[in-house]
C-alpha cells in the first residue's frame, strides 16, 4: 500500500529526501504550516523556526504533573469516560492540547487540517502508540508478535503479505460470501426467535430484546468462518462453553488494558498486581482459542494439500486466511498464529458493538431506515444473490456504517509519532512526539460536520464531491494510510451484510430513543446495550 509523501520543501543542496527540518540547511528557507500557507523561517539553535511560530511549551495543556493527572483520572472515574473528558478539554483549551497521564505525554488534535498535515509525516514505517501490557504478555509468555505490535521494517513487510489475504479486492471477493452465509443465518436464527418468543401486534409478530448477546455470536462466527475456514455453531441453542470464555476473555482484555497504559506493566507484574493478573489471564484465553483453531486449520489443511487449485484455495474450497496464508508459506508459522490471534482478538467486539449503535440508530431515525431499505431493496433485487454487486449498489449502507462510527468510534483516537518536525495551531511539534488524532470529538464538532448530532448516512454521499484535502480525513474509525486497521475490509463488509440481511427481513424499532450514555473500555461503547424491537416486514 502506498504511503502518504510527506509534506516540506526541501532545502537546496540536501540530500536525499531530507527536508529542511534536519541536516544543514540555508539560512533562509520555507515551511508548510497545517493551514497550508508558506512562510519564510530561519535557522536558531539548530531548529527550523517559523515566523510567528510559537514554541512546544507552548501548547495548552491539562496539568504538567503526569502523576498527579494520572491520580485525578482514576479518582474522578475518568478512564471510563476519556471520550467526554477529551471534547471537554477541546471545548475549554482550543483545538491542540497536551496531557500527560503517568508515563505517557501527547499532543492531542481534533481538525481534519492538522490530520492531515500529521499524516503528511507518517513516513515509510507509520507508528501508534505501543499497548505495553499487549507487548509485555507477549514477551513473557514468549509469544511472537503480530504487526499490530511490530514497527519499522519488520512490520512493513509482514504488513504486505497479510494484506493480500485480508485487504486486496480479490482476497474480499473470496470472503464475502463467508460473510454472507453467516449473515443470512443470524436473520434465520432471529426468525426461528421471534416464532418462538414475539407476541402479535395488529397482526403481526414482533419481538423486543438486547441484541448485544446475538451479535457478539455473530461476530465471532463470522470472524472464525472467515479467518479459519470454518463454521463454529454460535447460532445453535447450546453454544459452546469454549466461545462464551472467549467472548468473556476479550471483554476482559480490553477493560484491563487502558489503566496498564500508564504503568510500567513489568513492575505490576513482579508485584502480582491483581489488574495484570486479570490482564494476562484474559490474553491467555484468547491464545488458547486461537491455537486450537489454528491447530485444527492446519490439520485441515495438511489433508487436503494435494488438491489444491490454481487459485491458491485446497479442492476448490476457500481454507481462510489461515489457509491462503500456510498455502502461501511466506509468513512462519509462529507469525501466522501471532497475526491470526490478533485478528480474532480485535475482530469480535469491534464490529458488533457498533452494529448494537447502528441498529439503535436505525431504529430511532425511521425516515432513515425507510431510505436505507429501499436502496438496499432495489440493490438486492438486481444484484441476482451476488453479496458484492448488492453492497455496490447500496452505497447508503456503507454511509450508514461510516455514520455510526463518526458518532461512535470503535478506538476514539488514532496516533502517530511524526518522523520530522512539524506545525500545528502554529505550534512546533517535534519529531517523535506522539500525536493523537481525537476522533469522537472531531465527529461531534459543529466546526466540522453540519448538524453533528443528526444522523445522516446521505451526508457522506455529499461528502464524495468535495475534494478539499483535509476532507479526506474526517472519517478515520478505521485509521488511515499504510497502517490502517488490516482488518477493515473484513469489518465493514461483515456489517454491511448483516445490516442489509436485516434490512430486508425486518422492521426496527427502539422503546425508547433517549440518547444512549457511552463508556469507554479500550473501545467505546454503550454504558447499557440498546433494546430493539424486531418487526417481521
Amino acid at each position: 500500500m502506498s504511503t502518504r509523501v510527506t509534506a516540506g520543501i526541501k532545502a537546496k543542496g540536501s540530500r536525499g529526501s531530507r527536508n529542511v527540518f534536519f541536516g544543514v540547511a540555508p539560512q533562509k528557507g520555507l515551511c508548510v504550516t497545517a493551514a497550508g500557507t508558506v512562510v519564510h523561517g530561519k535557522l536558531e539553535g539548530g531548529k527550523r523556526v517559523v515566523k510567528g511560530m510559537r514554541s512546544f511549551e507552548e501548547i495548552p495543556h491539562t496539568g504538567r504533573n503526569g502523576w498527579l493527572n494520572l491520580l485525578k483520572f482514576w479518582r474522578e472515574n475518568r478512564f471510563q469516560q476519556l471520550h467526554k473528558h477529551m471534547e471537554r478539554t477541546f471545548n475549554t483549551l482550543g483545538p491542540i492540547y497536551r496531557e500527560k497521564l503517568g508515563t505517557l505525554s501527547s499532543v492531542n488534535i481534533m481538525l481534519p487540517s492538522d490530520v492531515s498535515e500529521l499524516f503528511k509525516s507518517e513516513g515509510l514505517h507509520p507508528r501508534r502508540m505501543t499497548l505495553q501490557p499487549w507487548a509485555t504478555h507477549r514477551e513473557i509468555r514468549n509469544h511472537s508478535k503480530g504487526i499490530f505490535l511490530k514497527n519499522g521494517e519488520e512490520w512493513r513487510a509482514d504488513r504486505l503479505q497479510l494484506n493480500k489475504e485480508v485487504m486486496m479486492s480479490a482476497a474480499v471477493k473470496r470472503f464475502l460470501p463467508l460473510l454472507d452465509e453467516v449473515a443470512k443465518d443470524f436473520c434465520r436464527m432471529l426468525q426461528t426467535r421471534m416464532e418462538k418468543e414475539g407476541r402479535g401486534e395488529e397482526g403481526k409478530c414482533v419481538l423486543t430484546i438486547d441484541p448485544s448477546p446475538d451479535l457478539f455470536r455473530f461476530a465471532l462466527e463470522a470472524s472464525c468462518h472467515v479467518l479459519y475456514g470454518e463454521r463454529i455453531g454460535l447460532f445453535s441453542s447450546s453454544p459452546s462453553l469454549e466461545s462464551q470464555k472467549f467472548i468473556w476473555a476479550v471483554e476482559r482484555m480490553l477493560t484491563t488494558t487502558p489503566p496498564l497504559l500508564y504503568l510500567p506493566p513489568r513492575l505490576l507484574l513482579r508485584m502480582g498486581a491483581p489488574l495484570w493478573t486479570q490482564h494476562a489471564t484474559a490474553w491467555d484465553h484468547i491464545f488458547s482459542h486461537a491455537e486450537a483453531r489454528i491447530q485444527r486449520g492446519y490439520q485441515r489443511l495438511s489433508t487436503s494439500l494435494g488438491r489444491a487449485s490454481p487459485t491458491g484455495t485446497a479442492g476448490g474450497h476457500y481454507t481462510g486466511v489461515l489457509g491462503q496464508l500456510m498455502e502461501k508459506g511466506q509468513l512462519s508459522l509462529d507469525l501466522i498464529k501471532a497475526n491470526i490471534t490478533e485478528l480474532m482478538a480485535g475482530g469480535v467486539d469491534t464490529t458488533a458493538v457498533p452494529l448494537q449503535f447502528a441498529l439503535f440508530e436505525l431504529g430511532r431515525n425511521p425516515e432513515v431506515q425507510e431510505s436505507v431499505r429501499q436502496q438496499v431493496r432495489a440493490s438486492w433485487a438486481q444484484a441476482g444473490g451476488d453479496p458484492q454487486k448488492a453492497l455496490q449498489g447500496a452505497p447508503l449502507l456503507k454511509g450508514t456504517i461510516k455514520e455510526v462510527l463518526r458518532l461512535y468510534p470503535v478506538g476514539i483516537t488514532v496516533q502517530r509519532y511524526p518522523v520530522r518536525d512539524i506545525v500545528l495551531q502554529n505550534y512546533h511539534i517535534p519529531a517523535g512526539t506522539l500525536v493523537q488524532a481525537c476522533i469522537y470529538p472531531m465527529g461531534r464538532s459543529e466546526k466540522v460536520f453540519e448538524d453533528p448530532l443528526h444522523f445522516d448516512p446521505s451526508r457522506w454521499s455529499r461528502e464524495e464531491g468535495q475534494r478539499a484535502e483535509a476532507a479526506g480525513f474526517r472519517s478515520l474509525a478505521f485509521g488511515f494510510g499504510a497502517r490502517q486497521c488490516v482488518g477493515r475490509r473484513i469489518a465493514e463488509n461483515e456489517m454491511q451484510l448483516l445490516l442489509m440481511h436485516i434490512l430486508l427481513s425486518f422492521h426496527l424499532s427502539v422503546p425508547s430513543s433517549e440518547d444512549l450514555n457511552t463508556t469507554v473500555t479500550l473501545i467505546l461503547q454503550p454504558e447499557t446495550p440498546p433494546r430493539i424491537t424486531f418487526s417481521k416486514l
